[in-house]
């Protein structure tokens, strides 16, 4: 077991350097030119030339990504262009903010969503199913961001129940920070909830055609502890997998209702980078998003080696 485990996590360090290869490739081969974007149109050849080499531009590609691959290790992902601030200030404050309310988020949909599917499950083919099957189908099939506005509207405009900014700042009170950040969390739920929940349901239901479960029901248990006590731990790998996916969704998917709710997390911070063309923001940004994502998916592999006893032996 410990091998498998060492051997997940050495593909997710494999695949995080990948990523880092196309994270640096797609920021230098963005059109246009750096310097220009940054100084300005009425910028002279000569500060054009000495902000190129203050930034290291008159390197090779190579060594830049280099100089950069090896600060990012250190925790050094090096100066703002637009501000000349160190970027990983101003980065982790809002890190903390986009986990905030990933994990306010996540606190609501996981529970709801795989309850549901459960439920959804175990009453198949009834109302409850259906119903289910249609408002999940329903949610995926609308853009976050209009959801958002619908949310802003009724619950803004017409009851004025929350805030429809949600700005937060250092020293907030965490009872202050739950009821502003609600909104946007409880629309990343709608958006992830319907997905979790329609695939613990196909993984529920998948396994129970398999033969140990038609014997469980000729042993007269009741359809209840068949699935919670059979079916469910030998479909929790997909389950895990595709929290796993809708968590790392949660924080690079927040993207867009930042935007909208205006929140002061890591991807308004990225939106603002890009139209400033904030080269190292940027690559700052990209670069938490993908650990995001590899960590995530490696845990859910380890995760899964653990609750599944098949992939702890060897055959």
């Amino acid at each position: 077991m410990l091998k498998l485990i060492a051997n997940r996590l050495g593909q997710g360090v494999i695949t995080l350097f990948a990523v880092s290869v196309l994270i640096f490739i797609c920021t230098q081969i963005l059109p246009g030119d750096v310097a220009s974007a940054v100084l300005g149109q009425g910028a002279t050849p000569e500060a054009l030339a000495a902000f190129r080499k203050e930034l290291g531009l008159n390197e090779p590609a190579y060594m830049r990504y280099i100089n950069w691959l090896w600060g990012a290790v250190r925790g050094d992902l090096g100066v703002s262009m637009t501000n000349q601030r160190v970027i990983i200030d101003e980065l982790l404050p809002r890190l903390y903010n986009t986990l905030f309310l990933a994990g306010y988020a996540a606190l609501i949909a996981i529970p709801l969503s795989v309850g549901l599917g459960i439920l959804a499950a175990i009453n198949e083919g009834k109302l409850v199913d259906k119903a289910s099957n249609i408002l999940t189908l329903i949610t995926i099939s609308i853009p976050e961001f209009f959801i958002a506005y619908l949310m802003i509207i009724f619950f803004v405009v017409d009851l004025g129940w929350f805030p429809s900014l949600a700005t937060v700042y250092p020293g907030i009170e965490f009872g202050e920070r739950v009821y502003i950040t609600t909104l946007p969390a409880v629309a990343l739920t709608m958006l992830v909830a319907a997905h979790m929940l329609r695939m613990t349901r196909s993984s529920v239901l998948s396994v129970m055609s398999s033969p140990y479960i038609e014997m469980a029901f000729l042993k007269g248990a009741k359809r209840t502890r068949v699935i919670s006590r059979h079916a469910l731990p030998n479909a929790a790998a997909p389950i895990i997998t595709v929290i796993a996916l809708n968590l790392a969704y949660l924080v690079v998917g927040v993207v867009v209702l930042e935007a909208v709710f205006v929140y002061p997390g890591i991807g308004q911070l990225m939106v603002d980078a890009v139209s400033k063309r904030d080269v190292p923001v940027i690559q700052a940004c990209g670069l938490v998003f993908a650990m995001v994502f590899v960590v995530l998916n490696t845990l859910a592999d380890v995760a899964i080696i653990l609750v599944n006893p098949r992939l702890r032996h060897k055959r």
